[in-house]
């Protein structure tokens, strides 16, 4: 079936502080020239303020509160990012194979970490591949090669004998599971929330942390001089007094814990950016969150007093690279949204797309 041209007149935000006043998709690509000949003859013209793909760069598609889902309903949680705008997603663990998406132009595209990996009886059931610390290199290999350049430890977790949130890996075993992934070609993430395992797990080489809550005074430059990302999930990070509220009978240290980290969530995004440290936006949905969130993500980026931006830079061109997939350039896969106005002067509009164009090809919003 022949596509028409897509001329779209506007705002096209190539960069954050670059403005073209129109582009083109012609063949399913994206270019900044008229196109001639046939393709000129058959053009669809709307206008609007463009941005690439918006990216949730923490989420699980495959995965609900119970574990794995089924294929319709892994579909479905990926057509609702779509229908949210966000076009590229790194699944940050699951246990579905979700390899099947691979196959379909019309669903977004996925940067899979694999399955969590976490120690025994120390996260949630059904989730992750659970090892001790001798079995975890040969894990972190394992899940390498189901992963898309990623790969997912549970970096802490409550420890029920401490009655709170502690490391799940020594500082020795960390580094020789991250040179492993490394080696093997693959970048690592982790799951914190706490401040204890931070310091030990950039020394180590990480390249990412998600959540990041525990960010102090004393990791935070450590952070800002080892490049290390952090993904800070805020619209997950809100559920933190539920949890707290549900175990403070059994684990009162632990509820407190959780709900200082959740009082300086916003603070300590702050303080991050102001360090110059990479911030990227992730939902954490599927999980206990439903999908389709990015824009609520965004947004609480704002609240924390990210520029807008860079809020957007954290969801856009800046979260494109850093996972290695294009933007708004010349013969790149058109993957854009279109919205009504400037997103920079309000992020909110991100929540209200007119138009989303998945390799080249509009699809309902």
């Amino acid at each position: 079936m022949n596509v028409p041209a897509l001329r779209i007149r506007g705002g096209v935000l190539v960069a954050p502080t670059e403005v073209r006043d129109e582009v083109w998709v012609v063949d399913g690509r994206i270019t900044f020239s008229a196109p001639t000949g046939a393709a000129a003859r058959d053009v669809r013209t709307v206008s609007g303020w463009v941005l690439p793909g918006l990216v949730d760069a923490h989420c699980h598609v495959g995965l609900a509160a119970h574990g794995a889902v089924d294929r319709p309903t892994a579909e479905q949680q990926i057509i609702t990012d779509r229908a949210a705008g966000a076009l590229l997603l790194r699944d940050a663990g699951s246990p579905a194979d979700t390899r099947w998406i691979d196959a379909r132009d019309d669903l977004p595209r996925l940067v899979r970490a694999g399955r969590h990996i976490a120690r025994p009886r120390r996260y949630l059931r059904n989730y992750a591949a659970e090892v001790e610390p001798a079995d975890l290199v040969a894990e972190v290999l394992a899940q390498a090669g189901r992963g898309d350049g990623w790969v997912k430890l549970v970096g802490d977790w409550i420890d029920r004998g401490l009655g709170d949130l502690a490391p799940c890996w020594p500082a020795d075993v960390a580094k020789a599971a991250i040179d492993a992934a490394h080696a093997a070609g693959a970048r690592v993430t982790a799951h914190c929330f706490a401040e204890d395992s931070l310091a030990d797990l950039v020394e180590a080489g990480i390249d990412c942390i998600e959540h990041a809550t525990g960010l102090t005074e004393r990791t935070i430059p450590l952070f800002a001089e080892r490049g290390v990302a952090i993904v800070p999930t805020l619209v997950n990070i809100a559920t933190f007094e539920d949890i707290a509220a549900g175990a403070e009978a059994k684990f009162p240290a632990y509820a407190r814990h959780m709900r200082a980290l959740y009082a300086r969530r916003h603070d300590t995004v702050r303080a991050a950016y102001d360090a110059g440290i990479p911030i990227f936006v992730g939902t954490d949905a599927g999980g206990s969150l439903p999908h389709g969130l990015v824009a609520a993500e965004v947004a609480e980026l704002r609240l924390a007093g990210l520029p807008a931006a860079a809020a957007l830079d954290a969801a856009t061109w800046g979260a494109r690279s850093w996972l290695g997939y294009p933007g708004l350039s010349e013969g790149a896969w058109a993957d854009l949204v279109v919205y009504p106005s400037d997103p920079r002067a309000d992020v909110a509009v991100l929540g209200a797309p007119d138009l989303i164009v998945l390799r080249g090809r509009p699809v309902s919003a």
